[in-house]
């Protein structure tokens, strides 16, 4: 089964598809506002792609391993992020991003 889902055109997320509905929503929202605060840092930006890996997967003691990766003007800029939280991780991650490309 393809993992990937589009978050409008340049925005793709993978190892996302066994979170439940509502963390979708909280987390779509999170990265929608990096992504519209990357594309305005950067007039070069093409597109973000989010990969999420559940390791250590014990009950109340997942582990999430985030990979973010921004293309911005034809050159890679990315973040990897192991964090329990994957509200955290997500956050962590994109947030790297924003800040190396500042």
């Amino acid at each position: 089964m393809d993992d990937n889902m589009q978050l409008g055109g340049n925005i793709e997320l993978s190892g996302f598809k066994d979170i439940d509905g509502a963390s979708m929503v909280v987390l779509k929202k999170m990265i929608g506002n990096y992504a519209k605060r990357i594309s305005e840092i950067s007039e070069k930006f093409e597109s973000l792609h989010i990969n999420m890996k559940p390791i250590h997967e014990r009950e109340k003691s997942e582990m999430y391993e985030i990979h973010a990766k921004l293309i911005k003007d034809g050159k890679p800029v990315v973040s990897e992020v192991v964090e329990r939280n994957l509200f955290i991780a997500v956050d962590s991650a994109l947030k790297k991003i924003v800040n190396e490309i500042s």
